[in-house]
């Protein structure tokens, strides 16, 4: 067993994670061999990962007092785990890093450095910078999302950063304490939420890295973290008076149109059902549709898996059932009673509903356990 000193370490490594077992071992023997010399920690946040990688993180933990676990239920989502993990620390810094093996720890000395001068608030582990470099995104299409996301980024940041995509970053832990409350806490790029929620200019020191070829498991950049990352990005634009989850959930609902139109088009075209048997199969069709793409979109922090998907979506389904009913039933006594525009009252209604949905939806479908 590892010995050491009875005081609070210096440093917290905080690891986000979920479905990452084959990498604890290598990472924590990673982490020993770059940080010789510094009191440190690592805490492993786990989302319950079906995959045992709680299990494996107390595994390592049995044999090394600087590995700690905090297993997540019913709680989910990048940012959130961050924040918890950094909570826990009692440490003069923390650091976050992604716990796939691709963020090149023997950098973490070097942005501890620049934070001990006493000259920077912040240090980021840059892909961006002379002597970075990107070669862990594998793809084309990965390189277009986070190309796309640091364009959108730095359009609105108040502090010049080459690389707000990353996930490696440091800070003091009171300087994140002080920020916490401030957080969205949602989505997967924790990094802007940070830079944009501090009351003033961040000085942060942008120290270059490598970002390495996954080893093992399964990337999680898609072009979904991307739309929450820009949803962020407005909500923090807005000051957080947006209400970004029900934005999400409308422009689902709007795509959820189009769905609909386009089963009931191709219905007439092939001209096999009646009108009412297509409206049925469309309107069937668009709600699975909405509800896919807010369970993967508009609740990805709270997504439904396994039994719980296929009881959300019954749920889900009966919700909009009863919100169509309302729509109509408050549209025909505005119109039929108040004398309400036709326009007026059929918007209403749909306003109404749309409410409705969102509203029992969070509460029924994606409550957190």
């Amino acid at each position: 067993m590892n010995s050491l000193s009875t005081g609070p370490v210096e440093l917290t490594v905080v690891v986000p994670c979920y479905n990452e077992r084959p990498n604890v071992r290598p990472l924590v023997e990673k982490l020993h061999a770059a940080l010789e010399g510094i009191d440190w920690e690592v805490v492993y946040v786990d989302d319950d990962s079906p995959d045992g990688t709680t299990a494996e993180v107390r595994k390592v933990a049995d044999n090394d007092r600087r590995v700690r676990c905090i297993r997540r239920i019913g709680r989910r989502g990048l940012a959130s785990a961050v924040i918890e993990g950094a909570m826990s620390s009692s440490a003069s810094y923390v650091a976050v890093m992604d716990g796939d093996l691709q963020h090149d720890e023997t950098r973490l000395k070097d942005m501890l450095a620049a934070l001990c001068t006493g000259k920077f608030d912040l240090a980021v582990g840059s892909r961006h910078v002379e002597g970075g470099d990107t070669t862990g995104l594998s793809s084309r299409w990965r390189h277009a999302l986070s190309d796309g996301g640091i364009r959108l980024a730095q359009a609105f940041l108040p502090v010049r950063l080459a690389d707000p995509m990353s996930g490696f970053f440091m800070l003091r832990r009171t300087e994140f304490e002080k920020l916490a409350p401030l957080l969205a806490g949602k989505g997967f790029k924790i990094l802007l939420d940070l830079v944009m929620s501090a009351p003033g200019k961040l000085r942060v020191a942008e120290i270059p890295c490598r970002f390495l070829p996954r080893v093992a498991g399964e990337s999680k950049l898609d072009v979904l973290v991307l739309a929450q990352f820009a949803g962020l990005l407005l909500d923090k634009v807005f000051a957080g008076l947006l209400p970004m989850r029900f934005l999400a959930f409308c422009a689902v609902g709007a795509l959820g149109v189009g769905m609909h139109l386009a089963v009931l088009t191709a219905a007439r075209d092939i001209g096999a059902i009646g009108f009412a048997q297509a409206q049925i199969a469309a309107t069937v069709v668009a709600m699975v549709f909405n509800f896919w793409l807010n369970n993967s979109l508009t609740y990805r922090d709270t997504r439904l898996r396994g039994p719980m998907l296929w009881r959300g979506l019954l749920l889900f389904m009966v919700v909009c059932g009863l919100g169509a009913v309302a729509n109509v039933g408050i549209a025909r006594t505005l119109y039929d009673t108040n004398g309400t525009g036709w326009n007026v009252a059929g918007a209403t209604g749909a306003i109404i509903g749309v409410v409705w949905n969102y509203a029992v939806s969070a509460t029924l479908v994606w409550r957190t356990r």
